[in-house]
């Protein structure tokens, strides 16, 4: 009887572990996390009133991923060797997490680098084309999975689906969806939202305000040195270079760090003048975000980032 009882229990034990496993492997099971990530979608869709979401049915309907075409593209077909420019903005689906800077959410990279894995395939397969403008809705098994991603306060949890907005950036310049365009588009928008008037822009995109008059008779050349005061900012208003009215930056207008934006502009005025530019992004750092090094601890700004500056002109030799 004892060894009758025995044996019971251990195969109760067994039987229970097994039980576990069997629960351990169905949380995981892949099965479960599509109906799961898909409830959580369309339940989403009906709350939010969006009608005009499509799931995606390429490869066979797998993804699981939702969309709506709001701007269709007509750049180059997109693959996943190529590099994107984009901007976007990002919410869970519980609406815990948002980040809808566009100042920040500027990316450049890679396809087959983004992440997570769902925005390459939509990439691939939604957006197809530069200049596309869609919104995205990615199933938490494609996004960041139950690990989630982030530290602290901007942590994006795991098991969260994610509502993506984005805008690629046509690499054909001069066309209605291409960085040229859409860079002119965030200074006009830039420049009402803080009611700044009086600017001139240049054949090259710059926009620039002369404050004051220099008194200077030495015009600035590309061999000129100029000691200058100045402060950079993002358009959302973060300063992220400043050189305060206690010191003043000596340098040759052909400096080769100097961006496109200052060697224009500064030719502009001359001494004692007090200057304004608005700079897009390829007239300043480009697709890649500009470094300040290790000890630079304000934002530095992000890839095709416009600029704002303020400078006070100190000093002219040439």
């Amino acid at each position: 009887m004892k060894q009758t009882l025995t044996t019971l229990l251990l195969l109760c034990t067994i039987g229970i572990m097994s039980l576990g496993l069997v629960s351990c492997h169905k949380d995981n099971n892949n099965v479960d996390i599509k109906t799961y990530d898909q409830q959580q979608i369309q339940n989403y869709i009906t709350a939010n009133g969006l009608t005009g979401m499509k799931r995606d049915l390429s490869g066979g309907d797998t993804t699981g991923i939702y969309y709506q075409i709001l701007r269709p593209g007509n750049g180059k077909v997109i693959d996943y060797s190529d590099d994107i420019s984009y901007v976007y903005t990002i919410r869970t689906l519980d609406g815990q997490f948002a980040a809808a800077d566009t100042v920040v959410n500027h990316m450049y990279n890679y396809v087959g680098h983004l992440t997570p894995p769902g925005l390459i395939l939509a990439m691939k397969n939604i957006i197809i084309n530069e200049g596309t403008q869609a919104r995205i809705i990615i199933p938490s098994r494609l996004a960041y999975g139950t690990a989630g991603s982030g530290v602290g306060s901007t942590r994006l949890p795991g098991n969260e689906s994610l509502d993506y907005y984005i805008n690629t950036i046509n690499s054909t310049p001069k066309t209605p969806t291409s960085q040229d365009t859409y860079d002119d588009l965030c200074i006009q928008n830039y420049m009402k939202a803080n009611g700044l008037t009086g600017y001139t822009k240049t054949a090259s995109g710059l926009y620039y305000k002369i404050q004051q008059v220099g008194t200077g008779t030495v015009p600035i050349t590309a061999n000129s040195v100029v000691g200058l005061q100045y402060t950079g900012k993002l358009f959302n208003n973060v300063v992220f270079d400043q050189v305060n009215y206690a010191d003043t930056t000596a340098l040759p207008v052909n400096y080769q760090n100097m961006i496109l934006g200052w060697q224009e502009g500064l030719k502009l005025v001359t001494k004692g003048a007090k200057l304004s530019l608005i700079i897009p992004s390829g007239l300043a750092y480009g697709k890649n975000p500009a470094s300040f090094g290790a000890a630079f601890t304000v934002q530095s700004p992000y890839a095709n980032s416009c600029l704002y500056y303020d400078f006070n002109i100190e000093s002219v030799s040439n």
